[in-house]
């Protein structure tokens, strides 16, 4: 299905929103540090009231909805991925590191022969 671009104009309301959001998640923080003396179920609440707050004025902003549409169409996508089979999968990290080990071989081969080459041929420095 193809999807068209919509560029969407973001208001001075949805600014404001977004601009709300980020000041409540700034008090929740400071209201965190400020309530240090009254216990910690006062910090956290205070923390977490604030994170919910701007969660919510996120959520109703058009950048909330644009998220919340995002997150839907992925999980969509995700719903249509053919994932592997325990077998395919334990098949294919067997393979991975036979090659890996292949590879460590051949790497150190080469290395070592490389190594013979230059400084026992070549330049003739003996160990």
């Amino acid at each position: 299905m193809a999807t068209s671009q919509v560029e969407t104009v973001t208001t001075g309301a949805d600014k404001a929103k977004l601009g709300a959001a980020v000041a409540l998640v700034i008090a929740g923080v400071v209201a965190f540090y400020l309530l240090g003396r009254q216990g910690q179920w006062a910090q956290w609440g205070a923390l977490l009231v604030g994170l919910a707050a701007a969660f919510a004025v996120f959520m109703t902003s058009e950048t909330g909805k644009i998220f919340v549409a995002f997150g839907r169409d992925s999980w969509k996508e995700v719903k249509k991925v053919v994932w592997p089979t325990r077998k395919e999968s334990i098949q294919m990290t067997g393979y991975v590191i036979a090659f890996c080990a292949i590879m460590a071989v051949f790497l150190w081969t080469t290395d070592k022969t490389l190594e013979w080459v230059l400084y026992d041929l070549i330049l003739g420095w003996k160990k």
